[in-house]
């Protein structure tokens, strides 16, 4: 299969008998945008692996969500990582955040590997480092940016990360985001397209 030779390329230092059992016990699969791949509160049932496309990954703050980092290919969620090892609860939401073709590994399975497999812990341990990183500077963000920043800097990532520019989003889905309400989001976008920083279409914003 294409998507099994893909895997074993990518993520050779696993090494061939743990890519075996990954392969022959995980499942592939392609779900589309908006796809609610982990739910928060309860246990969780797989690892997801990108291997192609895009999700985001929230938390719940005081009643509003907010977004922790992205997962592009060939990355995994050290969070739902860590709840699989610890037996615990989710405490994040991971959703699709365009059409992404994902490798699912069985929980069970994986805190079996985690002691049988030291190259497994590779992977997650590169997961902890960059994910450590993102999460210092959302703190960052939330402690000493003015939200106008934070709110340009959030579409420039989201820009650089789909690659797509002008980029289809509501006001709604920026205001759940970072965390705040979607009349200061639609006062702060006319804000800055009056500083031409953006153009703001009907279902799109475009930045320049």
């Amino acid at each position: 299969m294409t998507e099994n030779y893909s895997f074993e390329q990518k993520f050779s230092y696993l090494g061939k008998e743990l890519i075996t059992e990954i392969l022959e016990t995980s499942a592939i699969k392609t779900f589309p945008v908006g796809t609610e791949l982990v739910r928060e509160g309860q246990y969780v049932k797989f690892i997801p692996i990108v291997l192609e496309g895009l999700i985001k990954v929230l938390t719940n703050m005081e009643d509003k969500e907010l977004l922790l980092y992205y997962i592009q290919n060939e990355q995994s969620c050290i969070m739902s990582f860590s709840s699989c090892i610890n037996n615990e609860k989710s405490k994040i939401v991971a959703i699709t955040e365009e059409e992404s073709v994902i490798l699912l590994i069985p929980a069970e399975k994986l805190r079996l590997w985690v002691g049988k497999y030291p190259s497994l812990n590779k992977l997650f341990f590169q997961q902890y480092n960059l994910r450590y990183t993102e999460l210092i500077s959302t703190i960052n963000q939330l402690l000493y940016y003015k939200l106008d920043k934070r709110l340009l800097d959030y579409l420039t990532d989201k820009v650089a990360l789909t690659g797509k520019n002008p980029i289809k989003i509501s006001h709604k889905e920026i205001a759940a985001e970072l965390g705040t309400a979607r009349e200061v989001i639609s006062r702060l976008i006319k804000k800055l397209e009056k500083q031409d920083k953006l153009k703001q279409h009907h279902d799109r914003i475009e930045l320049f």
